[in-house]
């Protein structure tokens, strides 16, 4: 192994877990996290040294196996982790009088729980030897306002951002925790959204700027990764292209 430092990003399979871990690849040594190891591999080919990316195969919605699994690879695989970037999501976009407790939970499970008991995996000195430095937990803009349909996605994305400020806190001075809220993304998860002409013309009237790409949202994780945010801590960064502060839409 060189001396790059390790990022871990979680839903790297597609959508913008793989353009992160494809662009912060020129960077640092990448592990790849998804459930589907073929697409990871995938993702693995198009990032930069591919053979020196690591990929960990896990579904985290099992929040259950999760801490004992991941530690396992990381001990197995001799590496500490100096970043992490929580992109993984699951999304269900269902009307009050059709959302279940099994929703609720699956919903949190992956886009809250599993991100909280990677952190603190990575916080356990004897796997990780203090290497954590930055953690950037991937949002949403629903988490500051409303939506029909959405939610248990946005109470998940409302949770995600309280969770981040309370670790901010209690991981300072060590560690910088911030969480990024992109506004609308042509993601997997959010592809069948834009399958709708007429509802993708709705949606860009709202945001003044015009709806975002992932790229967008990468340089705003690179942003908060770096040592140029090195006071900036606990920290809603959205990137909505001012969809959030617009009051006419």
């Amino acid at each position: 192994m060189d001396n790059k430092e390790w990022i871990l990003i979680t839903g790297a399979s597609s959508g913008m877990g793989r353009e992160m871990a494809i662009r912060f690849s020129s960077v640092f040594r990448v592990i790849l996290n998804g459930r589907d190891f073929e697409r990871l591999e995938e993702t693995r080919q198009l990032c930069e040294d591919s053979d020196k990316q690591l990929i960990w195969q896990y579904d985290l919605g099992n929040v259950e196996e999760l801490e004992m699994a991941f530690i396992g690879f990381l001990s197995g695989n001799n590496v500490q982790v100096n970043y992490f970037v929580h992109c993984a999501g699951f999304m269900k976009a269902y009307p009050l009088k059709m959302v279940s407790a099994t929703l609720f939970q699956s919903t949190f499970n992956v886009n809250v729980i599993a991100g909280a008991l990677i952190v603190k995996s990575l916080m356990n000195r004897k796997v990780n030897a203090s290497a954590l430095k930055s953690v950037v937990l991937i949002s949403s803009n629903i988490s500051n306002f409303g939506a029909k349909a959405f939610s248990v996605y946005g109470a998940s994305k409302g949770a995600v951002d309280s969770l981040m400020r309370s670790l901010a806190v209690e991981l300072a001075p060590k560690v910088r925790v911030n969480s990024v809220l992109p506004g609308g993304v042509r993601t997997a998860m959010t592809e069948h959204m834009y399958q709708d002409e007429n509802l993708i013309e709705r949606m860009a009237a709202d945001y003044p700027l015009g709806l975002g790409e992932v790229k967008d949202i990468y340089m705003a994780v690179k942003f908060l990764l770096s040592d140029i945010a090195r006071l900036v801590t606990g920290q809603q960064f959205t990137v909505d292209g001012g969809r959030t502060i617009n009051i006419t839409g």
